[in-house]
């Protein structure tokens, strides 16, 4: 191997993520998306593909399309699930984070859970922000980084 290889090597990101973004309380996660994409830079992270979904109901579909594609080593899900007048923001929240977890398991990549909710307010939602961004984007990297250690102990 000459020195550009090993130069071109070492250019490589960390991890390359696929975030997918609930467009429903954009207000907030618009905010999350932001604070997600600054923390990946930090990490060192490459995020190779935002897909926006018109709620939190439809993350599991985009997280599929995202795991699907060889360039994606993990998912970062966001979105914020907030209290409405009945229990339709817990289905939500739990039928979305169930249905996600089955997703990691099925793809074997990670997919990180960086959805606010249920039973917020409006207000703990954009206290959230940074929180659950954060969260997530830590999550998807370091799983993604373990697992490979994982596979190369064997």
């Amino acid at each position: 191997m000459d020195r550009f290889e090993v130069s071109k090597m070492s250019d490589e990101p960390r991890v390359r993520l696929g975030i997918v973004v609930s467009e429903f309380n954009y207000d907030i996660t618009y905010l999350m998306l932001q604070r997600a994409l600054e923390h990946a830079e930090f990490l060192k992270a490459k995020v190779v593909r935002v897909l926006k979904v018109p709620g939190t109901f439809e993350v599991p579909l985009g997280a599929k399309t995202l795991l699907e594609d060889n360039e994606v080593d993990a998912v970062v899900a966001l979105g914020a699930v907030v209290e409405g007048a009945t229990q339709h923001d817990e289905v939500i929240a739990q039928q979305t984070a169930r249905k996600l977890l089955d997703l990691s398991l099925e793809y074997g990549k990670p997919v990180a859970l960086g959805i606010s909710g249920p039973g917020m307010t409006r207000l703990q939602g954009f206290e959230r922000v940074e929180e659950y961004a954060r969260r997530a984007v830590d999550a998807a990297v370091k799983m993604v980084e373990r697992l490979r250690e994982a596979k190369q102990s064997r």
